[in-house]
């Protein structure tokens, strides 16, 4: 049986990408970026897994306002990796499993997710952009990847708990999937920033660092917020945050054990990554910090 050994949340920011292809990992504007990724990536080494299902958002690259879906996941062989501007990135096609992908869409909509299903289109920085930071990619990724981008751009937008619900369907799925296939879900996005409009630039690391928490610990607090809620506090691109809630959901309803978090605000959001396995927490010993931050 397919199970879910771990979750993952991650910024998404385009910079990251350039950065990343243009080298700049040891840069000292970038180092504290990469860095906060390296026990993310070693996890991964260390667990072998086989699956990442990402939880993003589309840019108006594959989807557009005249039809942008709630809820959208990719079945195929491969998908490529857009062109968003910085031209073609020197990474290879996005892997895919068709037999997984296929069977997480019927059991969706069986769940009363209503998918949209598409294949062959190319996948932006959403998800391409963390991807290279946390799996190796030569002479290709070590896995599969299931994308499934979520609306958080044209309004009506799905709820936070509508998210979470997500998660918990695709937990169900991969635990009814009958390969023994290790499966880690990342929800990527935010956290605070705004790009346009009177608050362009804003931040809010008070929220950012309770949003972290609550997460952690109470995410039915998060499922309660309106996305009224999320823009007042965060600025209005933060309410990609209702897209970590859908990885939140697939972890299980129990207690999860936060593994890692770098926290990094360098440029319009802050760069964030948190690694989480299910079970209780660990307490911190006595001087002992519970969580990595640059």
């Amino acid at each position: 049986m397919a199970r879910i050994i771990g979750g993952i949340g991650s910024s998404h920011v385009p910079t990251i990408a350039v950065a990343y292809d243009k080298g700049k990992q040891n840069d000292p504007a970038w180092a504290p970026l990469f860095d906060g990724y390296k026990p993310v990536a070693a996890w991964l080494a260390e667990k072998q897994a086989d699956v990442l299902v990402f939880f993003y958002n589309d840019h108006c690259t594959t989807f557009f306002f005249d039809m942008y879906p709630t809820f959208a996941l990719g079945v195929g062989e491969r998908f490529p990796i857009a062109d968003e501007g910085a031209g073609l990135r020197n990474l290879p096609a996005i892997r895919g499993n068709v037999d997984f992908q296929a069977h997480m869409a019927e059991c969706l909509v069986n769940d009363e997710f209503d998918i949209t299903v598409f294949q062959d289109k190319p996948i932006d920085h959403g998800c391409a952009s963390p991807l290279p930071l946390l799996w190796p990619h030569q002479p290709d990724w070590p896995g599969s990847v299931v994308p499934i981008a979520i609306n958080v751009l044209q309004y009506p937008l799905p709820t936070a708990r509508r998210c979470y619900r997500l998660g918990q369907a695709v937990r169900r799925a991969v635990e009814s999937y009958p390969e023994d296939l290790k499966v880690v879900v990342v929800g990527t996005g935010g956290l605070s920033h705004q790009i346009h409009g009177e608050r362009t630039g804003f931040n809010n690391t008070e929220w950012d660092l309770e949003f972290l928490r609550l997460l952690e610990e109470d995410p039915e607090a998060l499922m309660r917020m309106t996305h009224a809620d999320y823009v007042r506090l965060g600025g209005a691109e933060s309410v990609e945050q209702i897209m970590w809630l859908a990885m939140r959901g697939a972890l299980g309803s129990g207690p999860v054990r936060k593994l890692h978090q770098n926290y990094y605000l360098a440029t319009t959001t802050a760069m964030t990554v948190v690694l989480y396995e299910e079970g209780a927490p660990v307490a911190a010993q006595p001087g002992q910090a519970a969580t990595a931050a640059a």
